[in-house]
């Protein structure tokens, strides 16, 4: 054990050299007589403050724009590490914070900025931390909120985020400021590697080294080499990515904003016009509410069925329509768009080419693809965007800009790639095979519904008519880590049906189950298996996995009761985008979809269903709050009437079940 005297030895003499008083700043606030005797004394002393962090007082008299950030970790003045952050998607956004802050002082601004860092699911896989995942989003954009209403002097704020909880939380943060002019700054893309593996298929060395399919010295490269560059989020298009180009789908970024490469020029440059939007959007009275429209939530579905978005975004999507007063998108809404959509990116993970989302930026990222919907008549046209300007006058300005050009001529000369192989037309997405984006199974094990990313089931295991059919006994396991054990001992075998349930909000708080879906991705036998779960996956994922089962198991959902040896049917129309997922007896006693209904509600939830034993309570919290706000297919969004609603009708009840218990007639 330590001793005290070494724990507490003196490094430096002149620890020792204490000052009890200071000057003070030299000058005086630019107070009026009206100040004096109107302003909160707050508004006063919050001046006292600005000069004592070392502000000029000649120069209080700006436009106060607020930079709220994800930033983590910590570094020295040549940019090394001193501290780490949990991932490269915040390491680098303090290079966006200080770009966008001398933009606004070079516009007679004055920044303020604050912090509230954000989770990596990456890291978090397989582990405990993934019950915090989904809850943080809310708790963060509670945060953010605090952290603007606590800078009452504000005129504007920027949001500066990259990654998968981070950035749908600032974006939730600043839908629900409807007054104030509001930016979003995506924190970009890290590159791949020259040679190796992206972020994605790196994140699955344990499972191909425990099925004989890599060795330890390869999976150690591997491991090194997947995060090119230090910072942005991983390089496939996953929930990080899509957040990112959902952004900008909504009008709340500049445009090409998303999917930048971290660090680089362009990257900066995009954080400086940011803060010039901002700037002028004050001057111009241009506030959120006038940005984030239904129209805009439209677009955003769209923009989201054309690149193949992550799955995620069905949580988050109408989480931002409530914050910004909008009609949340229904289930039939969601599939009106992606049947009406053609997905348009070819990129990891959907395939059909597995390019980088570097790619997909220098091939002309979200208003590339804007061009080619709204030939297709899909877009509304005319929402405002941060520019001031209509979506329709960014587009026009995009189709005539140099920059559009210059990126195409830049993917051509580096990578060798046609940016019309990386954004394609409808008909050239047709004759590639690409499908459209999600299709909405139901059926008596989800009768809620439930979610798949149609398009990234293997073409291999689609039939002429792109219906992907799999019918057999099940598995059953009651946790991702007792799932992911059975893969890595080759448990699993090919054709296998694998249910995992007990994983829904109540149970993990919805924990993210790429463990599992990335290790059939790239298992040699991972596409001829069938996943079915009440838990969610990372955007990354691909195959034929079900999630989102709705009810989950621990609320009396059918698949909380299916058993080992059940029979369950699996039918998926890629084209058509409609699908239903079935139990239907056991073997030697068949029955109907509605017989299998009728014994489902019979039975008793898997006894060995419950929640896990790590469940925080802050999470336990979360999970009742967003179950009597609508649940999943709501968002998980706090909706305080219903909360207050249920907690008062709940409090009467208790109230007259404790006047019965003591009622002397008794």
């Amino acid at each position: 054990m330590v001793q005290l005297n070494d724990l507490m030895k003196e490094t430096n003499h002149d620890i020792y050299r204490i000052k009890t008083v200071a000057r003070g700043p030299i000058g005086k606030l630019p107070l009026t007589d009206q100040m004096l005797r109107k302003s909160p004394s707050g508004d006063l002393f919050g001046l006292s403050q600005n000069v004592g962090m070392g502000w000029s007082p000649n120069e209080l008299d700006g436009k106060q724009v607020l930079l709220l950030s994800t930033q983590g970790g910590l570094k020295d003045e040549e940019g090394n590490p001193l501290a780490l952050g949990y991932h490269t998607g915040h390491w680098e956004v303090d290079l966006l914070m200080k770009e966008a802050a001398n933009e606004v002082v070079k516009n007679a601004g004055i920044p303020f900025a604050a912090y509230v860092s954000d989770p990596c699911d990456g890291r978090s896989q397989g582990t405990p931390g993934m019950f915090d995942s989904f809850p943080y989003r809310n708790d963060a954009a509670m945060v953010y909120r605090r952290l603007i209403r606590s800078l009452p002097t504000r005129d504007a704020v920027l949001g500066i985020a990259t990654c998968d909880k981070g950035l749908p939380a600032m974006i939730i943060a600043l839908a629900s400021i409807h007054d104030l002019p509001t930016v979003i700054v995506p924190g970009g893309v890290t590159l791949p590697p020259l040679y190796g593996e992206d972020a994605g298929k790196v994140q699955t060395i344990g499972a191909r080294y425990a099925n004989d399919e890599l060795s330890l010295e390869e999976a150690a490269e591997l491991g090194c080499m997947a995060c090119a560059t230090p910072g942005g989020g991983c390089q496939f298009l996953g929930t990080a990515a899509t957040a990112q180009v959902i952004a900008e789908a909504l009008g709340i970024t500049v445009p090409h904003a998303a999917l930048a490469p971290s660090g680089q020029g362009v990257w900066k440059e995009m954080a400086r016009q940011s803060a010039r939007a901002i700037i002028a959007m004050e001057k111009e009275n241009l506030t959120t509410k006038d940005i984030i429209t239904n129209d805009a939530i439209h677009n955003a579905m769209v923009i989201h069925a054309a690149f193949g978005g992550s799955t995620n975004l069905l949580l988050h999507i109408p989480a931002i329509a409530h914050a910004a007063k909008c009609d949340m998108p229904s289930l039939e809404d969601w599939q009106r768009i992606n049947k009406e959509t053609p997905r348009l990116v070819s990129v990891l993970p959907n395939g059909p080419d597995h390019h980088p989302t570097i790619r997909a930026f220098l091939a002309g990222g979200v208003p590339e693809v804007m061009l080619h919907l709204r030939e297709l008549g899909l877009l509304k046209e005319n929402v405002l965007t941060v520019t001031g300007k209509t979506l329709k006058e960014n587009l026009d300005w995009w189709e005539q800009s140099e920059r559009r050009i210059r990126m195409k001529a830049i993917l051509e000369e580096a990578d060798g790639i046609n940016a019309d192989d990386v954004i394609m037309s409808k008909e050239k997405a047709v004759r590639r095979g690409l499908t459209s984006t999600v299709t909405f199974p139901s059926g008596n094990i989800a009768p809620e519904g439930a979610v798949i990313k149609s398009t990234s089931i293997d073409p291999s295991r689609l039939d002429e008519n792109k219906v992907y059919y799999h019918k057999n006994t099940v598995k059953v396991f009651t946790s991702e880590a007792s799932a992911i054990e059975a893969i890595k001992s080759k448990q699993i075998q090919k054709y296998d049906i694998m249910i995992v349930t007990g994983c829904g909000p109540l149970g993990t708080g919805m924990e993210e189950t790429y463990q599992l879906t990335s290790a059939l991705k790239h298992l040699s036998y991972g596409k001829y298996v069938t996943l079915i779960t009440d838990a969610r996956f990372s955007g990354v994922s691909t195959g034929a996995c079900i999630g989102h089962v709705g009810p989950e198991g621990l609320a009396g959902g059918p698949i909380g009761k299916l058993r080992d040896g059940d029979i369950v049917e699996v039918i998926i129309d890629a084209k058509n985008l409609q699908g239903s997922i079935n139990f239907l007896g056991t073997e030697g006693n068949e029955v109907t979809p509605e017989e299998g209904a009728s014994i489902l509600k019979n039975r008793k939830t898997n006894p060995e269903i419950k929640p896990s034993e790590n469940l925080p309570d802050d999470t336990r919290l979360w999970a009742a709050l967003q179950k009597v706000s609508g649940g999943t297919w709501k968002g998980s969004v706090y909706d305080v009437d219903r909360i207050i609603e249920v907690l008062e009708a709940g409090e009467k009840a208790l109230q007259n079940n404790h006047t019965f218990a003591i009622s002397p007639d008794r």
